[in-house]
């Protein structure tokens, strides 16, 4: 099949059954219509339609050495420095769509189990042939050009106890039984981002450290979003049927939703960690998917600031407060944190290497570096834009205030030096979306603890950083003779 159509997926997305709750409505038919999740389903088919853009084709895709049909480049298994640079290509080109917004777009999970695929001999030993899972089923993703979901987290129930320690065994999903057929799972993850994709895959992200107790919460698999017994629970939607009151919100808005596992077989092919605690907890580094996720992150973020960089001037511009060297500092500050993001990229990609796997790999250093400074400076970018558009952010009637009776007025008293009323309106109602509504309050905790706890990744990246030889010049230096 290869890369499919905008149309393709919106049509798989409303044939594919699952238990979706939102509210107390259980979501039937098309989810593609409904009114939580039809602006993000929109983009998510622009996205899959640049895939066959002919412009973008030598970007987006590539052929696929099983099959020959076009498939998406995210799925490309990079053996060279220019495998790389085209994967960096064809996530920048679909990060730059979002501004940057959208965080679970295809390319990030594709990006983890096209990496483990090639680390399969991670996943093998004795029993179940687990490598060969995770082979076949990065085959079956690219080759049907899936988009997949996945869930990491445990319900926050007692974070201060692990999962065995619950008041209840099963708030977490874990295994309850083996048979000949597969695992049985039951119990809750969180946070599933994008619920209307075609499958979840269910990996580890905490520390398993309390011993026997936990090791069947030591899981990852993959699923079909139509398994029986699997159902998301929504959060309240902060989608709007208005693009112009709600630009980023109204097509952006991809969803969190806790899932649930009541009893749900995962079938043995579908299994690729069982009760190993050791591989839970080093499966991410191990097989290098960090590094690809995190550099696909990187991607996205990097594309993020500069869509906030041209907000922030053209607001400032607007109004006429471009002048001011306060204003000019603020936005400068944006500028840098632009090409810090874009210098991290350059410097991962030019000093990357064969891994051990065999794929052309970005230099993690500087990757790790950006995955722990984005969470100190992306809540700055919100705080700029507010600062440049003070009161004026809160000055943003209606959209259909622009068909009422006071239409002149609102031409008269809401115009800028440099647009008129109506597009003055439209750029402050974004620049609102993207700091200070619901939408933009999701924004700012979702690029807080993207990658996990701030303090937590600091305190690994301290521990893993080499800093021995920063500290031997010091020595030398101290012991130099005159």
């Amino acid at each position: 099949m290869g890369a499919v159509s905008g149309r393709k997926f919106l049509q798989r997305l409303d044939s594919t059954p699952r238990e979706l709750w939102y509210g107390e409505e259980k979501v039937t038919g098309s989810v593609s219509t409904h009114r939580a999740f039809r602006g993000v389903a929109k983009s998510i088919s622009a996205l899959y339609d640049m895939q066959l853009n002919p412009d973008l084709q030598d970007i987006m895709t590539y052929r696929s050495p099983k099959t020959g049909d076009l498939v998406g480049s995210s799925f490309l298994q990079p053996r060279t420095k220019e495998d790389l640079a085209k994967r960096t290509a064809m996530m920048k080109t679909w990060a730059n769509f979002s501004g940057g917004i959208m965080g679970r777009t295809a390319d990030y999970l594709n990006s983890s189990v096209m990496a483990m695929a090639a680390a399969k001999d991670f996943f093998g030993g004795e029993g179940k042939d687990f490598a060969s899972n995770i082979e076949r089923y990065y085959e079956h993703v690219r080759e049907n050009d899936l988009l997949l979901t996945h869930t990491l987290i445990n319900p926050q129930s007692n974070r201060g106890a692990g999962p065995s320690k619950q008041a209840d065994p099963f708030i977490a999903a874990r295994v309850v039984e083996k048979n000949q057929g597969g695992v049985i799972i039951r119990g809750a993850r969180m946070l599933a981002t994008l619920p209307m994709a075609d499958e979840i895959v269910v990996f580890p992200s905490t520390v398993i450290r309390s011993g026997q107790d936990d090791v069947p919460y030591s899981i990852a698999f993959a699923l079909p979003v139509s398994a029986k017994g699997l159902k998301f629970i929504c959060r309240e939607s902060f989608a709007s049927e208005s693009s112009y009151d709600h630009p980023l919100a109204s097509r952006f808005d991809e969803q969190d939703a806790v899932v649930v596992f009541d009893d749900v077989l995962v079938p043995w092919e579908r299994v690729f960690i069982l009760e190993d605690p050791e591989k839970a907890n080093r499966v991410s580094e191990a097989t290098d998917a960090i590094v690809f996720m995190a550099h696909q992150a990187t991607v996205r973020e990097a594309a993020k600031v500069e869509f906030v960089a041209g907000l922030a001037t053209l607001i400032a511009e607007t109004i006429g407060v471009d002048q001011f060297p306060q204003v000019q500092e603020r936005i400068s500050d944006i500028l840098l944190t632009a090409e810090t993001m874009k210098a991290f990229l350059v410097a991962s990609e030019a000093n990357s290497k064969i891994n051990r796997w065999g794929l052309m790999t970005p230099d993690y250093v500087p990757i790790n570096s950006a995955r722990n400074l984005w969470p100190r400076v992306s809540p700055a970018l919100a705080v700029v834009l507010k600062q440049i558009g003070a009161s004026g952010l809160m000055a943003i009637p209606p959209e259909d205030v622009l068909t009422s009776p006071e239409r002149g007025d609102v031409d008269r008293y809401y115009q800028a030096k440099t647009v008129d009323a109506e597009e003055r309106i439209r750029l402050f109602k974004m620049a609102w979306d993207a700091s200070g509504s619901s939408f933009g309050g999701r924004q700012d905790l979702y690029e807080r603890f993207f990658f996990g706890d701030p303090v937590r990744m600091a305190s690994a990246y301290y521990a893993w950083y080499n800093k021995e030889p920063y500290k031997e010049r010091v020595r030398e230096l101290l012991h130099r003779k005159d």
